[in-house]
Parts: C-alpha cells; structure tokens; sequence
C-alpha cells in the first residue's frame, strides 16, 4: 500500500507550480459490450488523505461501496459525474465518448479546478490545464477517487439496466464480455443498450 506522501505526490507537485484547485479524473467502463461510459471528478482540501482510496479495480466490490459513501458523504471533497450512453459511443466512438465523460463531470463540479489530473494518456477537451498520468489510478489520490466513484456510479446503473432486461445477466457482469453474456447475446439477440459498433454486435447484426 502507498503512503499518503507518495498517494499525494502529484498534487502537491502541482500546488508548487501555483495551482490550487486540482481535479483527479478518471472513467469507467471503456470495455464493455453494453451500457455507457461513466466518469468522475474528484476534488480533495490540499492536506485531506482518506484511507483505503487506491485503484478502483484493486478492492473489492463492499470495500469500494464504503469509500464511495464516504467519498460523497464528506463535506469538504468535491465531486461530479459524467455519463455518455451507448448511442453516442456508437457515434462517436469508445475513445472520444470516453473523453466526452470525463469533460461533463469536470464541467458538473460545484468548484471549477484549476488543474486536472487525468487517467491515461489522453485528456478530455477542457481548457483547463492538464496532465495525463498513465496509471494515475494507482499514483494519485484524486485519481483513485474518481476511479471509485466513476466505477460506483456505473456498476448502480448497470444494475439499474438489469432489471429492463435481465436476461442478459447485467447484474453480474456489468456489460463485459464474460462468457455467460456473449451466451445471451447469441440466444437472444443485442438489446437497445448493447454498443453496436463493438464486436461481435457488429458482426451479429450485419447478419
């Protein structure tokens, strides 16, 4: 596990250069076959380190369930969401929808940051000043965070999304490709929240 000091290293790099409201961002939800891209933005107090908060998909779905709560419980972090749905991926692709999430939940903060830390090597289309940081998920702490809260909020909506159409068992897999949902998708087709430019929807389609 990481010590606070190396889990807010990169903010406080960026504290140094001047800047004082610093967003961590992060998406989830790339992969799957169905459902949208949900991301996350997460502002800490400078100073404030809550632990537990590590990379979304390092702790368990109970113990990611407590950060969360404590996440948007607490009265002096900040937080927003951003959700693009599986017509628009199809449009726009998984990349941009993806990137397009992450700029909605920056835009849906109460506070406007100054510095965005965002997951991977790419950034959302903000004029805020902005570092990538691959694997930022596990190298900072706002970037864990929104990873959470990103990874939460979507994991709610897929369960959601169950109950219109549990014969795909979204329940369990949330969208990705397990081999029991591939099995529905064959036995009864793609429903209206399967991404149709992702294969093998495109291939059962054409046919």
């Amino acid at each position: 596990m990481k010590t606070k000091y190396e889990l807010t290293k990169l903010e406080e790099m960026a504290y140094q250069e001047g800047y004082q409201i610093i967003a961590g961002v992060d998406e989830a939800g790339r992969g799957p076959l169905a459902g949208p891209v949900v991301a996350a933005a997460c502002i800490f107090p400078r100073g404030l380190v809550l632990e537990g908060v590590d990379d979304s998909k390092k702790i368990s779905p109970i113990k990611r369930e407590e950060i969360y709560q404590i996440l948007v419980s607490h009265p002096e972090i900040d937080f927003a969401i951003g959700v693009v749905e599986q017509a628009q991926i199809d449009v726009i692709n998984i990349l941009q929808a993806s990137l397009a999430a992450m700029a909605i939940a920056v835009k849906n903060l109460i506070v406007e940051p100054d510095f965005l830390l965002v997951d991977g090597n790419q950034l959302p289309p903000t004029r805020i000043p902005s570092k990538a940081v691959v694997k930022g998920d596990s190298l900072s702490q706002s970037i864990a965070a929104a990873s959470i809260l990103a990874k939460h909020s979507r994991d709610q909506m897929m369960l959601q999304l169950h109950l219109k159409w549990p014969q795909y068992g979204f329940d369990k897999h949330k969208g990705y490709a397990t081999r029991a949902h591939l099995q529905a998708i064959q036995k009864h087709g793609p429903c209206p929240i399967h991404r149709k430019s992702f294969e093998p929807i495109k291939s059962i389609l054409a046919k």
